[in-house]
C-alpha cells in the first residue's frame, strides 16, 4: 500500500500544472531639503568687584553658535540696553548712574565687537552642524577711567543682544 500511494503522488504531481506568479515593480523618489538654521547662546559676563583707581577689570563670555553644516554666518553684539551706551562706549547702569565697559574680539582689547558699524567688528563663522557649536569669546574690559573712578557704590548691570545672521 505504501508503494501504491507514493506512486500515485508522483503521478499526480507530474500531471499537475505548475503555477507561475506574475509580478510588477515600480520605484518612487524619496527626497528632503535641509534648511539652513542657526541658534545661539552665551554665558554671563560678571566683572565682579571693581575698586576705583585699582586698574581695569576684565572677564569673558562664550558665545556658542550652532548652525547647519556649511552655513556661513556672522555674529554681532549690540550696544546694550543702558541709555547713552554706544558701541564705542558701552555702559552698565545703577539707576541713573553708569559704569563704562566694552567688549572686544581678542584679549588685546583693540577691536570692539559690535554690529559692524562705527568701526566695530562682527565675527564670521561657518556652521559645523547643529550638534556642534562654534564658540567665540567676547573679551570684556571695565575701564579704570576717570568716569568710572567717580562711580557711586552699588551693583551695575547691562544686557547685550547677540544676533546671528545667516
Amino acid at each position: 500500500m505504501r508503494r501504491i500511494l507514493s506512486t500515485a503522488l508522483v503521478a499526480a504531481s507530474a500531471i499537475a500544472p505548475v503555477a507561475h506568479a506574475a509580478t510588477a515593480t515600480t520605484t518612487f523618489p524619496v527626497t528632503a531639503t535641509v534648511l539652513a538654521t542657526c541658534n545661539v547662546s552665551a554665558t554671563p559676563m560678571a566683572f565682579g568687584n571693581y575698586t576705583p583707581g585699582a586698574g581695569a577689570v576684565t572677564n569673558t563670555s562664550t558665545v556658542s553658535v550652532r548652525c547647519t553644516r556649511g552655513t556661513p554666518f556672522t555674529v554681532a553684539l549690540n550696544a546694550g540696553t543702558t541709555a547713552g551706551g554706544t558701541l564705542a562706549q558701552r555702559l552698565m547702569a545703577n539707576a541713573a548712574n553708569t559704569l563704562q565697559y566694552n567688549l572686544y574680539t581678542t584679549n588685546a582689547y583693540t577691536t570692539i565687537w559690535g554690529d559692524g558699524t562705527g568701526g566695530s567688528s562682527t565675527q564670521p563663522g561657518t556652521g559645523t552642524g547643529v550638534a556642534t557649536p562654534v564658540a567665540f569669546t567676547a573679551y570684556g574690559r571695565l575701564l579704570d577711567s576717570a568716569a568710572n573712578q567717580a562711580a557711586v557704590t552699588g551693583a551695575f548691570a547691562d544686557s547685550i543682544t547677540v544676533t546671528v545672521t545667516y
